[in-house]
């Protein structure tokens, strides 16, 4: 697979998270899906984009930086959202937050098997706090 073959299909899961296409996310994430060390599968994958969905359900993939280096992808997402009530155990109850989320995956066989996540806490707590 070529890089520009992977950052398409990347570009595709990007796009069923954001349709909220469940059915269809099998084409992107593998049975076996691993999220930070946590072994899903494709249903626990789903039950967790759900529930962030249900937590914030103005929630957007964007992506800011892509790059495909076959069989991992690293990507910056930005987001511009308000989470209902708790949010990363910080009371966000509604209020609009920006921040971002770094994310390496890899693939196999053109679906996700792993995936490595780390949200940007911090730019959310300078927000509540009012220093930003």
């Amino acid at each position: 697979m070529t890089k520009t073959e992977l950052a398409e299909i990347y570009r595709g899961y990007i796009a069923c998270l954001n349709r909220q296409d469940w059915p269809n996310l099998g084409q992107f994430v593998s049975d076996d899906a691993v999220h930070n060390g946590r072994r899903l599968g494709l249903l626990g994958y789903v039950a967790m984009l759900e529930q962030d969905f249900d937590q914030i359900p103005d929630l957007y993939f964007k992506v800011l930086m892509l790059v495909a280096d076959p069989p991992q992808v690293a990507c910056r997402l930005g987001f511009d959202c308000t989470p209902k009530g708790k949010f990363l155990g910080l009371d966000v109850n509604g209020r609009r937050v920006a921040f971002t989320e770094n994310v390496i995956y890899e693939f196999r066989d053109g679906k996700i098997v792993e995936v490595w996540s780390v949200i940007d806490k911090s730019a959310i707590e300078s927000q509540l706090a009012g220093s930003n």
